[in-house]
């Protein structure tokens, strides 16, 4: 028991050696939470997921430096992971978990002229529209595009005519 007192400290007073040997194993704990929660988490990266992510690291670094107690602090993260993974499931079961948890797509441009209202709501102006068509079909104006669609994860697609 005095070894484990040694490698990993108590409380916020730790040494560099207790830090290190708690970042080591706080590394492979995060490593097998990311197994936990799927490489959707960081595949795809839409802001639900970066929020997860976010959170994850911000809870799990108060257990490198010793602010919060390693068990409760490590279950906490697993239950972010594991809530994140079954919303995950419940969306792909269930569209209208899906929009709640992800959104929507919304058609900007269609059929020759702009949606204003769903322009305004995503805020995007026709500026940010056609440096998305630059972006995504190397093409300057529109005379080539049948639709552009902000997508649920909020990246613009373009379609051509």
């Amino acid at each position: 028991m005095n070894i484990i007192h040694t490698l990993f400290g108590e409380g916020k007073d730790l040494n560099s050696l207790q830090m290190v040997c708690r970042a080591i194993i706080s590394f492979f704990l995060t490593l097998m939470l990311i197994r936990v929660a799927g490489m959707r988490t960081f595949g795809k990266k839409s802001a639900f997921d970066n929020v997860i992510v976010i959170m994850l690291g911000s809870i799990f670094s108060r257990v490198v430096v010793g602010a919060s107690p390693f068990l409760p602090t490590t279950l906490a993260c697993l239950a972010f992971v594991l809530v994140h993974r079954l919303l995950g499931w419940l969306s792909f079961y269930s569209d209208a978990v899906g929009r709640m948890i992800k959104g929507e797509a919304s058609v900007l441009y269609a059929n020759g002229s702009h949606i204003g209202e769903n322009m305004r709501k995503a805020r995007i102006s026709e500026k940010d529209l056609l440096e998305s068509i630059r972006e995504q079909i190397n093409e300057d104006g529109l005379e080539n595009v049948k639709e552009v669609v902000q997508e649920r994860n909020g990246n613009i697609s373009v379609v051509r005519k």
